[in-house]
């Protein structure tokens, strides 16, 4: 097996001894013990130590070395006071016994009557070598060391010397560790950067405290330093330093480090537990906080869609119809009668549960039936529901009342016709749809809807979208349809197909009733609900222009009353139609719906719709 010459450590193999050399050796800085040389390599510091200072060396270190039947000068090896030796040096002089004759030339080494030549450190190597190969062949006499096999102390003082060499080089090779490492040692303050170099400088621990354990009793040993002691027993406690487990011995703190590297429960990069813990700890504090800075956003983004869409418990049509006119007379907009006479007003109106009218606008269906009859001389066909009036948001429900408002101009049609008898009387007023409808959910229809909104509307700003026209027509026995044109069919994202089903729906009932459609149908069909993202409005008619292209005619609830009765002027009703009107590029929404009223319902059909509104599906076109 290879020894290394310099710190007489065994290898298993040449490979491992050249790594050794390079690790350990070689990366160091090469410097003479006795002159100021530095910077040559490991073989030119070797020759220079041979050439220039193996004489002096040997006067310096008072060693004789044992001839065949001399006498040694100085039973024992004095140390150099030069504290910069360089180890191989040092291993040389604890394993070799070196001296020169008076003449001052070096002598041979006897061993087994064979003569070596000093060759400097490799003498460290060869002695060691030829100690254990041969045989011992001289005897001591006179105070002179014979190595004769039957000599059992000298060949065990031999081995000792030799141990302890090797452990005192690996202990100076392993004293000055990086200080940027994460592994300490138990038993003192040094810290390394190397698992390996941490379990070599633990078992040169425990063998000092073997060495010292067996010496007895009056050897000072640094067991405090190394372990720490029960108060109460009295017991001795060794601490691992990779997982803080306390062992009772050495031999077990030996093992359980030994387990340790062996199976890499050891940080794998260089860092203590301590340093792991604190990472994870540190990380786990970051993301609580991150975690806490979501849920604050969260909660306010969801804060600002329950206002948005009047679910903030904010108030609601009373509310908000107070706080505006409050406004307007700290605005000097109204004069306090007036405020007083409008809010008794307001209080009747939804005492009743009847709109006030304040904000419909009749006759308008007829007034668009005489301007196409008239003046539309680009439309090669104009379609128009039946009579229905207009409803526009007011100060109570200005924002969110959209719903609701194309929901009342549906009723208001429905109530011309026969076959709608079932429906009130008159067209209920905002809060008093809201109440029809949790009434249509208390009934079991659209259950979702109902979960959605918690089962309550009244008193709320909540918008309202197609589901619940769909769920409250239902509740009145109306056969209702919802269709969903999902997404565009159209060139730039336009809904062709959804122009051509109004188209359909209303050209439909027209060519039933006459062979030859004429130019301008006022059908007896009621307006579409068109719902889309943040808005609904009422079809009321279509356009087919001479070349072929559709446009819609909306009654929007954002037109104002006075906006509307333009439409009754002669003068002003065509301007009032280019605002109506909308061409496909100007419905660009990615999603519409739209809800129809096709019918009554019997008793048995509206129970089957309001158990089938349980999995609400609408008719996809495309």
């Amino acid at each position: 097996m290879p020894v290394c010459e310099i710190c007489c450590e065994e290898l298993p193999s040449e490979a491992e001894m050249r790594t050794h050399l390079l690790l350990s050796h070689m990366d160091n800085v090469m410097a003479c013990p006795f002159c100021s040389l530095s910077g040559v390599s490991y073989d030119e510091l070797s020759f220079h130590i041979n050439a220039a200072h193996i004489e002096k060396d040997c006067k310096d270190m008072n060693v004789t070395v044992i001839d065949s039947g001399q006498k040694t000068s100085n039973g024992s090896i004095a140390q150099s006071p030069n504290t910069t030796r360089t180890s191989n040096v040092k291993n040389a002089q604890k394993v070799s016994q070196v001296s020169h004759p008076a003449s001052g030339h070096p002598s041979p080494f006897q061993v087994n009557g064979m003569a070596t030549p000093i060759t400097g450190t490799s003498l460290s190597q060869e002695t060691s070598t030829s100690l254990k190969s041969s045989p011992p062949a001289a005897a001591t006499a006179n105070g002179v060391i014979k190595l004769v096999g039957t000599t059992q102390t000298a060949t065990t003082n031999s081995r000792i010397e030799r141990e302890d060499g090797h452990r005192k080089s690996k202990q100076k090779r392993l004293s000055s560790p990086n200080k940027e490492g994460g592994f300490p040692c138990p038993m003192c303050s040094l810290v390394f950067n190397d698992c390996f170099m941490l379990q070599e400088h633990v078992e040169l621990h425990l063998q000092d405290q073997d060495m010292t354990e067996g010496a007895g009793p009056d050897v000072g040993t640094s067991t405090e330093a190394s372990s720490t002691s029960n108060g109460r027993s009295g017991v001795l406690l060794y601490e691992c330093p990779m997982c803080s487990l306390s062992c009772s011995s050495s031999t077990s703190l030996q093992e359980h480090v030994e387990l340790h590297l062996e199976y890499g429960s050891a940080p794998a990069t260089g860092h203590s537990p301590g340093d792991l813990t604190l990472a994870r700890k540190l990380q786990e504090e970051e993301e609580q906080k991150w975690r806490e800075v979501e849920s604050r956003r969260e909660a306010e983004n969801f804060k600002k869609l329950q206002k948005q869409f009047g679910l903030d418990n904010s108030g609601g049509y009373r509310k908000q119809m107070e706080r505006n006119m409050e406004r307007a007379v700290s605005r000097g907009q109204m004069v306090p009668a007036e405020f007083h006479r409008k809010k008794v007003e307001m209080l009747e109106s939804l005492a009743s549960g009847v709109d006030d009218g304040r904000s419909k606008t009749s006759g308008l269906m007829e007034a668009l039936y005489r301007y196409y009859q008239r003046d539309a001389s680009d439309c090669a066909h104009v379609w128009l529901c039946a009579e229905t009036d207009h409803y526009s948001s007011s100060e109570g429900d200005k924002g969110w009342g959209c719903g609701y408002r194309n929901f009342q101009m549906l009723l208001s049609s429905l109530h011309r016709m026969e076959q709608y008898n079932l429906l009130p009387v008159s067209v209920p007023s905002i809060p008093r749809v809201q109440a029809i409808i949790e009434e249509a959910w208390a009934q079991g229809a659209d259950p979702q809807g109902a979960s959605h909104f918690k089962h309550r509307l009244q008193g709320t700003r909540a918008w309202i979208g197609a589901t619940e026209i769909y769920a409250v027509l239902t509740s009145f026995s109306v056969k209702a349809r919802i269709v969903d044109f999902h997404k565009p069919t159209g060139p730039g994202d336009t809904h062709l197909r959804m122009f051509e089903w109004v188209k359909q729906y209303f050209s439909h009932s027209a060519s039933r009733s006459a062979r030859l459609s004429p130019k301008v149908v006022h059908t007896t069909l009621p307006p579409i609900y068109l719902q889309h993202q943040g808005h609904s409005r009422s079809i009321v008619g279509v356009e087919q222009k001479v070349n072929g292209n559709l446009s819609l005619l909306l009654f929007d609830p954002g037109f104002a009353p006075g906006e509307m009765r333009r439409l009754l002027s002669q003068d002003t009703v065509a301007t009032m139609v280019r605002r109506m009107r909308k061409l496909p590029s100007g419905l660009k929404h990615r999603q519409y719906q739209v809800v129809v009223a096709d019918g009554v319902l019997t008793a048995e059909e509206k129970r089957t719709c309001i158990l089938n509104s349980r999995t609400l599906c609408a008719e996809k076109i495309p």
